[in-house]
């Protein structure tokens, strides 16, 4: 169990909700019923009118981007827009893999 609350998100209802986190327990949504997203604690939802920002959202979460706070694993800023999307995944991609690389070297260093 973490310390802290941490965001769940129910993208189709545009619905960002801050809860303990349990990683064993599923949250589902209280206005549809499916299930949520684990968002993280740096997570700051868009305004619901917004359909950009939660389109964009749709597609980092897809692309299994999270918003959690940590030295190395967190996102950074993220893109606003489409276009601005597709030039930050790749970033981000590369970004993750070099940090998984570093965290094997580290474990291996280790013994």
């Amino acid at each position: 169990m973490s310390h802290g609350k941490t965001s769940y998100v129910c993208v189709p209802c545009r619905a960002s909700y801050k809860q303990w986190h349990d990683p064993e327990r599923e949250r589902r949504c209280p206005r549809c019923a499916e299930p949520m997203i684990h968002a993280g604690s740096a997570f700051a939802a868009p305004r619901r009118r917004d359909a950009t920002a939660w389109r964009v959202l749709a597609t980092l979460f897809d692309a299994g981007v999270g918003f959690h706070k940590s030295c190395c694993g967190g996102p950074g800023d993220r893109p606003r827009t489409p276009r601005e999307t597709k030039e930050w995944l790749p970033q981000y991609k590369a970004r993750q893999e070099q940090v998984a690389r570093h965290r094997l070297r580290e474990a291996a260093r280790r013994g």
